[in-house]
């Protein structure tokens, strides 16, 4: 049982792997699933790089699982190599779950292939390997992080704001007052914070216009409302300034649009919005 478990299974992993690198080098993969892709661009180097450190470890792996077999030293080496192998793929894991809309099958079978190494090399020890991999989970989780998606997917507006922010309450109004569609996005999605940290705005509300050949962003209440008192009162007699627009091939920010704002346009952020902005929403 040793042997299977020590060198016979970590061996079916290697060349599970080994075929997926050779089918990667041929511009193809055994998993043509979405979240494999997603998976990949979230990595600061190229996957195959990835691949290769596998192959490297198992091959370890196999060596000292063999060596295991009549050498207690080694028996300690593999199980440390083992454990270390699934902590890192549960964290690559969860984190997959986290961010993308779905895990990647590749992973999912190494990690679901070294439980099982796991599992059949020793018993005593499944549930310790079990409680890491779901406080691994759990830790992830207790994160905000930003989300592989697109919240702008059409055209329209898109509003970044905060139930408890004045400012973003009288935009609100005004775009109900005034008929204005518009998506909200919560500030409290990281992938916002991001976004808005991205374009060095300290504050919100914070509109995006997404066009058809342009977009528009537009920082506080004020700008935001006088910009649509703009389009009114000159959309039958002239077209919008060409600054208050930004092509979507070059994204060119006017610095009239990245600016922060000043404390009467706009609640500042840290990473949620400050208290002084609370405080002075319950005085209005």
């Amino acid at each position: 049982m040793r042997f299977f478990s020590r060198v016979f299974l970590p061996f079916l992993l290697l060349g599970y792997i080994v075929t997926e690198t050779y089918l990667k080098l041929q511009n193809t993969s055994l998993c043509g699933e979405v979240g494999c892709k997603l998976a990949g661009e979230l990595l600061q180097f190229d996957p195959l790089y990835l691949n290769y450190f596998g192959l490297a470890g198992l091959f370890v792996l196999i060596l000292l699982g063999y060596l295991s077999l009549k050498n207690k030293f080694f028996e300690t080496l593999f199980f440390m190599g083992l454990f270390s192998a699934i902590a890192f793929e549960a964290t690559l894991l969860s984190y997959q779950f986290i961010v993308n809309p779905e895990p990647c099958i590749f992973c999912l079978s190494i990690f679901s292939s070294l439980l099982i190494i796991a599992l059949f090399s020793q018993v005593k020890s499944f549930t310790i390997v079990l409680a890491s991999v779901m406080a691994i989970f759990l830790g992830l989780n207790t994160l905000s992080i930003t989300k592989n998606q697109a919240f702008a997917t059409q055209e329209g507006n898109y509003l970044i704001q905060s139930e408890t922010c004045s400012h973003c309450k009288k935009v609100k109004a005004y775009f109900a007052e005034h008929s204005i569609d518009y998506t909200s996005i919560s500030v409290k999605e990281a992938s916002a914070r991001s976004f808005l940290k991205f374009v060095d705005i300290a504050s919100i509300p914070a509109l995006i216009i997404k066009e058809k050949s342009n977009i528009t962003l537009l920082s506080g209440d004020k700008k935001i409302i006088a910009y649509f008192e703009t389009q009114t009162q000159t959309i039958a007699t002239e077209p919008i300034d060409a600054e208050a627009t930004t092509s979507s091939d070059t994204l060119e920010l006017s610095s009239d649009f990245l600016s922060a704002g000043g404390s009467d346009d706009g609640c500042a952020l840290t990473i949620i919005e400050t208290p002084s902005c609370e405080d002075e929403n319950n005085t209005h």
